[in-house]
């Protein structure tokens, strides 16, 4: 089987899994220009050499999926075979145009939400890079602050058992990521004027989160809450935004809009990195 190069555009923000213990899910663009999903990954229970960034270029070899319909879904063959190989930067002017010409290909930004929530429901498509027309609002909500107890008592069983993964060694030392006790979401208008509000689960927003949390005064939620929007909100308005959408599996089919928001992509608005140069 012939190994694959793809980018890394989306990494979210980690969750537990009964099965898996910690997972990440992963997603980019293949030489091709075409979208695959890589699941499970325990991403912080790979090698350091092996643990990749946005936008890296990474090298492994994919099998289709057996349980997720997803037409875009697939599984590592061999976990550690996967490494990061090269990274796009933007260094420069012209490290950003190489960056939006793979991710900004025209024939495949979508304007109109319409068409994906339809695409969706047939499983023709599960992934996709969208440009809102107006950015309305970005909010957020108050959820649970710790994970499932019962769920995290199943993880921390399976965790430690011996053969749950290929190599253990990293189960020795590995601690469950906190959870986010805020959910963050985007109110936009797609180009037909159709108002609507996504969650976004990239681990940037995650990360972010907490940094300013705890550079906040006296670790401030409201504090950090408002430099996230801040950031989110002011900062991204400025640029060049579009959102990389994707779908969850038990609900793309029956959910009246099964799209949220995985990953962020906002370079900077400048005719010299026009698509058209």
């Amino acid at each position: 089987m012939e190994k694959q190069r793809i980018l890394i555009t989306v990494k979210t923000y980690p969750t537990i899994s009964t099965k898996y213990a910690e997972t990440v899910c992963t997603a980019g663009i293949k030489e091709d220009g075409s979208w695959v999903r890589i699941y499970p990954i325990p991403f912080r229970g790979l090698d350091e050499n092996q643990q990749y960034k946005k936008y890296d270029w990474i090298e492994c070899q994919l099998r289709k999926s057996e349980k997720d319909h997803r037409p875009e879904s697939f599984n590592l063959v061999d976990r550690e075979e996967l490494v990061p190989i090269d990274h796009l930067g933007t260094d420069s002017n012209g490290k950003w145009r190489e960056r939006r010409c793979r991710l900004l290909q025209p024939n495949q930004v979508y304007e109109r939400l319409e068409p994906l929530i339809s695409d969706a429901h047939n499983n023709i498509r599960s992934l996709a890079t969208f440009k809102p027309s107006k950015i309305i609002d970005f909010v957020w909500k108050e959820e649970d602050r710790v994970w499932d107890p019962k769920k995290l008592q199943e993880v921390k069983n399976r965790f430690y058992q011996k053969g749950l993964f290929e190599n253990n060694d990293w189960q020795d030392h590995m601690k469950i990521v906190n959870k986010l006790p805020y959910g963050f979401s985007y109110v936009f208008e797609d180009k037909d004027g159709r108002k609507s509000q996504l969650k976004i689960l990239d681990w940037e927003i995650g990360a972010l989160y907490w940094n300013c949390l705890k550079h906040s005064t006296g670790h401030s939620e409201q504090e950090a809450l408002y430099k996230v929007r801040d950031k989110y909100l002011n900062e991204f308005k400025q640029k060049d935004l579009h959102f990389f959408l994707g779908t969850t599996m038990q609900f793309q089919q029956i959910s009246p809009n099964p799209w949220l928001i995985i990953g962020v992509f906002y370079p900077p608005r400048d005719d010299q990195l026009s698509l058209f140069d």
